[in-house]
C-alpha cells in the first residue's frame, strides 16, 4: 500500500461566521489543516486567527489580494504537497458539505492513491433550482470533453486530491482560478491520469448563505473554458477513443 499522509484544505473568502464551526466539526478526523485565506475582509482575518491559535496543527496561506476559489485551492495543495501530504482533502467553509462523509472519501483515496475522489451530490430542497439545472448542462458538455459518463459531477467542492499528480497539472496547465476551476481540473485530470471516483454526499445551501458564485461573469468564464477543453479534446482524440476501447 502506497504512503498516504492527508491533510485537510479549506479555501476561505469573507466566511468568518461559518468557518469555526466547520474547523470544529473536522476535529475528529485528527488531521492537518490548511486554511487559504484568499483576500478576506477584517472580520474574517479576525476569526481565521482565532481558530490558528486555538486548534493544533493547523496552517495558514494568505493571498493578499482576492483571486478566487480556484486559485485558493491550488494554493492550498501546493502548502499540502510543500509540507509533504500526499493527499489534500478539499472542503468548503460556509457549511454546504456533510462533515460525516469525509472518512468515506479519505478510506477512498487511501485504497486507491493516484485517484481524485470527489463527492456526488445529493441535494435537499434548500439547492436553487436554477442551479441545479444549469449543473446538468455543464455535465453535457464534460461528458463531451472527456467522451466518457466517468465525471459523474464536476462542481462539487467536497474532494481528495493526489497532491503531487495535482503539482504537475498546475505546472503543465494554466488552470482558472475561479468557479471554473473545479470543472477544468477534473477534465484535465481525465485526460492525463484518468482514474475519478464519486461517492455521495449530501449537500445543503444553508439558509442566509453567502455564494461568492457570479452568474454574469462566472458563466463567462465557464462557457469560454468549456470552448477551450472542447478544441483539447478534439486534439486528444485519437487518446481518448484508444482508452474508451481499451476499458
Amino acid at each position: 500500500m502506497a504512503h498516504f499522509t492527508p491533510c485537510i484544505i479549506i479555501p476561505c473568502y469573507n466566511h468568518g461566521s461559518t468557518l469555526k464551526c466547520v474547523v470544529k466539526q473536522l476535529q475528529f478526523l485528527q488531521l492537518p489543516i490548511v486554511i487559504i485565506d484568499d483576500g478576506s475582509d477584517s472580520e474574517t482575518k479576525n476569526s481565521i486567527a482565532g481558530i490558528i491559535e486555538q486548534t493544533p496543527n493547523t496552517y495558514l496561506t494568505t493571498l493578499v489580494k482576492n483571486q478566487g476559489k480556484g486559485a485558493a485551492v491550488m494554493a492550498g495543495i501546493k502548502t499540502a504537497h510543500e509540507h509533504s501530504f500526499t493527499h489534500a482533502l478539499q472542503i468548503d467553509s460556509d457549511g454546504q458539505h456533510s462533515i460525516q462523509d469525509a472518512p468515506t472519501l479519505l478510506e477512498i483515496a487511501r485504497t486507491n492513491p493516484k485517484s481524485l475522489i470527489s463527492g456526488y451530490p445529493v441535494y435537499d430542497d434548500s439547492v436553487p433550482k436554477l442551479r441545479l439545472y444549469a449543473r446538468y448542462l455543464t455535465h453535457a458538455w464534460v461528458w463531451i470533453e472527456t467522451l466518457s459518463f466517468t465525471i459523474k459531477d464536476s462542481m462539487c467542492g467536497f474532494r481528495v486530491y493526489p497532491t503531487s499528480p495535482c503539482i504537475s497539472l498546475f505546472k503543465k496547465y494554466k488552470l482558472g482560478t475561479r468557479m471554473d476551476y473545479d470543472i477544468e481540473v477534473l477534465v484535465r485530470f481525465f485526460w492525463d491520469y484518468g482514474d475519478i471516483k464519486f461517492s455521495p454526499t449530501k449537500v445543503i445551501y444553508p439558509e442566509n448563505g453567502v455564494s461568492h458564485f457570479h452568474p454574469f461573469t462566472d458563466n463567462v468564464l465557464i462557457s469560454k473554458m468549456h470552448t477551450l477543453l472542447f478544441f483539447g479534446m478534439l486534439l486528444r482524440l485519437p487518446k481518448l477513443l484508444l482508452r474508451k476501447l481499451e476499458r
